[in-house]
């Protein structure tokens, strides 16, 4: 509750301070149009820069006043058919999103991580942690394909391949979502992978089905099997309320008769590194010429040109 007041009391601020900003900007403006001064016209502009910028940032958040959006972001990439191709991209697509979290000031826990044979990755899951990281990173979900010259063809031809990102928020004991014990099949297993002294000497990590929906969660970051449950149950119940927002969109594109096609065709963004480069969000239609730029991390205008986009 008290993180709920702090939220809607700093949007009551922003709503106020940029009331006075407005209003001071549009008095300086009427006086510059009496009594034209070319010093005061480019201060005016610097200061409509500034305005514009905090007004910019006052409408995310109120954009980001959905439940949830304060959570953190529980992200999870698999790659498309393709191989080495998307397996890689795969991989790209992990380091994009730990760039924009390490830029962002956002914690970055990998849950698992499932390297391929030859390069690149054949899933990841990891916790992006942070005030907002769910809201800002939700539109993130869906497919992103990637055009390039391959590094894995001895000929050098251009390569189209694709992954999906997942994207839900991560719960403690903030949802009521029951999980009854018989509706689970629990395996356990060793770790794998880099980590800490408990890898690859006791059966920490957890993997959990939940038969019903066979929904699957899988867990090796912690240190005992106990609290590698307690994540996989986090995962499940996230997974869980994701599918019955999507079940109720679902109902509502058949009540108007809408379909959408759930393909790898549906992209929502493009990274074309060749023969030109660009990044576009085809939800959107934002688009970025530098794309190594993107990759590194810099996709905070994709984020708001998305929110923006659901007013």
């Amino acid at each position: 509750m008290i993180k709920e007041y702090n939220t809607l009391k700093d949007l009551r601020n922003r709503y106020y301070r940029n009331e006075k900003d407005i209003t001071s900007l549009l008095s300086e403006v009427d006086e510059l149009t009496k009594n034209y001064d070319a010093e005061l016209f480019e201060l005016l502009n610097e200061e409509y820069a500034e305005v514009s910028k905090n007004f910019e940032d006052f409408e995310i958040k109120v954009l980001l006043s959905n439940d949830y959006d304060h959570s953190n972001a529980l992200l999870e990439i698999h790659p498309g058919a393709g191989g080495t191709e998307s397996q890689d991209w795969a991989e790209m697509l992990f380091r994009m999103y730990q760039r924009y979290a390490q830029n962002n000031g956002y914690g970055f826990e990998v849950i698992d991580y499932e390297e391929a044979d030859e390069a690149g990755i054949k899933s990841c899951l990891v916790c992006i942690k942070g005030d907002m990281a769910y809201g800002y990173l939700k539109g993130e979900s869906g497919v992103h394909r990637l055009v390039r010259i391959s590094p894995f063809d001895a000929s050098s031809r251009r390569h189209t391949s694709f992954a999906s990102v997942e994207v839900l928020p991560e719960f403690n004991n903030e949802i009521d979502i029951e999980i009854r014990d018989e509706d689970l099949e629990v395996d356990t297993m060793r770790s794998s992978g880099a980590g800490g002294q408990h890898i690859n000497k006791t059966d920490s990590a957890v993997r959990m089905k939940h038969i019903p929906t066979g929904l699957m969660a899988f867990s090796q970051s912690e240190r005992s099997q106990i609290l590698n449950r307690e994540k996989c149950l986090s995962i499940l119940k996230a997974k869980l309320y994701q599918k019955a927002i999507e079940d109720r969109e679902n109902e509502k594109r058949a009540l108007k008769g809408e379909q959408k096609k759930i393909e790898w065709g549906s992209q929502i963004r493009s990274y074309v590194f060749c023969p030109y480069t660009l990044v576009k969000d085809h939800r959107t239609n934002y688009e970025e010429g530098n794309v190594d730029k993107v990759m590194n991390g810099e996709i905070s205008n994709f984020l708001f040109a998305y929110l923006k986009s659901q007013i």
